[in-house]
C-alpha cells in the first residue's frame, strides 16, 4: 500500500502546485485588466487554459474521493504517467462503488462550475474563454460519462470498460477487456 500512498501524495502535490500556479495567473490577469496587446492576451489565454485544466483535475479528484468514500479499490499512476488521476478496478469494486465514484465527479464538477460562474469577472477575456471551455467540458461529461452512469445505475447494465478502468483478476493490473 505504501507505493499507492506515495503516488497519492505525489499527485496531490502536483495538482496543488498547478492550482497555485493558476491562482497566481489569475492574480496577474486581474492586475492587467482587459488585455491590450499580444502579451496580455497570451496571459489571459494561459489563465483560461490553466483554469480549465484545474477544472478537469477537480472533476478527477471528485471521482477519486467518491471511490474512496465507498471504500473502492483504485490503481494510482505515477505523476504524468496517465491523463487519469486513477484507474477504477472493475474486479474488486461493486456497482455501488462505481455509483459513488461516478457521482463524486459529477458533484465536484457542479460545485466548481457554480464557483466559477459566481466569482469570475465576465468582462475579462480569461473568464470568457475559461467559461466557454468549461461548458464544453460539461457537455463532454454529459456525452461520455452520464450514459455510462445511467446504464449501470439505472438500467442495471455491466460496469463500463475503457482507459479509466482496469482489472486485477489475474493478480496484476491489466486493461479491462470489453464485455
Amino acid at each position: 500500500m505504501y507505493p499507492q500512498r506515495n503516488r497519492l501524495l505525489a499527485l496531490l502535490v502536483r495538482d496543488s502546485l498547478l492550482i497555485a500556479l493558476t491562482l497566481a495567473l489569475w492574480s496577474w490577469t486581474l492586475e492587467l485588466g482587459r488585455p491590450q496587446g499580444a502579451g496580455p492576451i497570451a496571459i489571459h489565454l494561459a489563465t483560461a487554459l490553466m483554469t480549465v485544466l484545474c477544472g478537469y483535475l477537480v472533476h478527477e479528484w471528485g471521482h477519486l474521493c467518491g471511490a474512496l468514500l465507498a471504500r473502492g479499490q483504485v490503481v494510482l499512476p505515477r505523476p504524468f504517467e496517465s491523463p487519469f488521476l486513477f484507474r477504477f478496478d472493475l474486479h474488486r469494486n461493486s456497482r455501488r462503488q462505481f455509483a459513488w465514484m461516478a457521482s463524486g465527479g459529477f458533484v465536484s464538477s457542479l460545485l466548481l462550475v457554480l464557483l466559477l460562474v459566481t466569482v469570475l469577472p465576465y468582462a475579462l477575456l480569461a473568464s470568457q474563454v475559461a467559461l466557454g471551455l468549461v461548458a464544453l467540458g460539461v457537455l463532454a461529461t454529459f456525452v461520455i460519462e452520464v450514459p455510462e452512469f445511467w446504464g449501470v445505475v439505472v438500467k442495471g447494465g455491466p460496469l463500463p470498460t475503457g482507459a479509466a478502468f482496469v482489472t486485477t483478476a489475474n493478480g496484476k493490473v491489466e486493461a479491462a477487456a470489453p464485455r
